[in-house]
């Protein structure tokens, strides 16, 4: 391709990228937010309301009013393509994000807004090396979108498991603080509120969010479920679900929480060696194909040198 069909390519490529965007923020109607917007001001001001962060700088701020269309279009686009909002939303409770939803898919966007740029760069590079066709670079720049896309989700769901990991591994600390709380002649409601004070981590965050939804009325038992609905654990659920039990019908709470914090501790045993077995057959990889090639050269090898002497 030579460089004069290059540049009209991209020329094309731009102008039609602009003529898009000019005519998306043309066709949408703006809401009834947005035209009583500005003859509106705030409680106490003198200005009209201005839906912008405080203290950003003007330019900014047109930037942000004019891109505001073009970015709700694209997040609704998302949530079409991506998973259902339902799911999402769970995933993100699993993960300990305190971003909305709409955050989320902001952020989605954007990371497809990279793999776009990506892909149209390696698509570029293509075109002008080898000589790319015009419709395989566009298959290279949705593909970029779609790896930004994945990516992101992928990401979320090694958050999700590094944070499972760790309420796994503070669980049988907890729940024998727990224990000796109670076993002080603490109250459940006490021990916990205790144990959140004091420790620190991602399952005392969660006793604290169980604590502060106590405080708003929600029965005990109701809280506890509600963080194994959160986190998705089932170690976690049957912790909490013996809580629960030991409450509400009068059991000794400090056994129940030993008994609990033996069995948290079993299972990250087992745990971690399943882990290590799975580690053994992949360690046997480098072994086989490198260690033991490189053994059996080093004993054929002398052999085969005094073979060629003696010839």
């Amino acid at each position: 391709m030579t460089p004069s069909a290059l540049g009209a390519l991209a020329g094309l490529g731009a102008g039609l990228g602009a003529w898009l965007v000019v005519a998306r923020l043309a066709a949408r109607r703006p809401s009834l937010d947005d035209r009583l917007g500005p003859y509106l001001r705030p409680v106490g001001g003198t200005g009209p309301s201005v839906p912008t962060p405080a203290g950003a700088p003007a330019p900014f701020r047109t930037l942000e009013r004019l891109l505001a269309p073009v970015m709700r279009d694209a997040i609704r686009l998302v949530e079409r393509v991506g998973s259902p909002s339902a799911d999402v939303e769970g995933r993100l409770a699993r993960a300990g994000r305190g971003g909305t939803l709409d955050q989320f898919r902001a952020t989605q966007v954007v990371a497809c807004a990279i793999g776009a740029a990506g892909g149209l760069a390696v698509a570029l590079m293509l075109v002008t090396g080898r000589g790319l066709h015009p419709v395989a670079a566009l298959a290279l720049v949705a593909a970029g979108v779609a790896a930004g896309l994945v990516a992101h989700d992928v990401a979320l769901t090694a958050a999700i498991a590094r944070r499972e990991r760790r309420l796994l591994a503070e669980l049988p600390t907890v729940a024998e603080l727990l224990a000796l709380a109670v076993a002080a002649g603490e109250g459940p409601l006490s021990a916990l509120e205790r144990v959140g004070r004091t420790v620190q981590g991602e399952l005392a965050a969660e006793i604290r969010q169980v604590l502060a939804e106590t405080r708003a009325g929600a029965p005990l038992a109701a809280a506890l479920e509600h963080l194994a609905d959160r986190t998705g654990l089932a170690p976690l659920a049957r912790f909490t679900e013996g809580i629960a039990v030991a409450v509400e019908r009068g059991t000794p709470l400090a056994d129940v929480l030993r008994a609990q914090a033996a069995d948290a501790r079993e299972a990250s045993r087992r745990a971690l060696l399943e882990t290590g077995g799975r580690r053994e057959i992949a360690m046997m990889a480098p072994v086989v194909f490198l260690v033991l090639p490189v053994t059996v050269a080093f004993a054929v090898f002398p052999g085969l040198a005094a073979l060629r002497i003696d010839l």
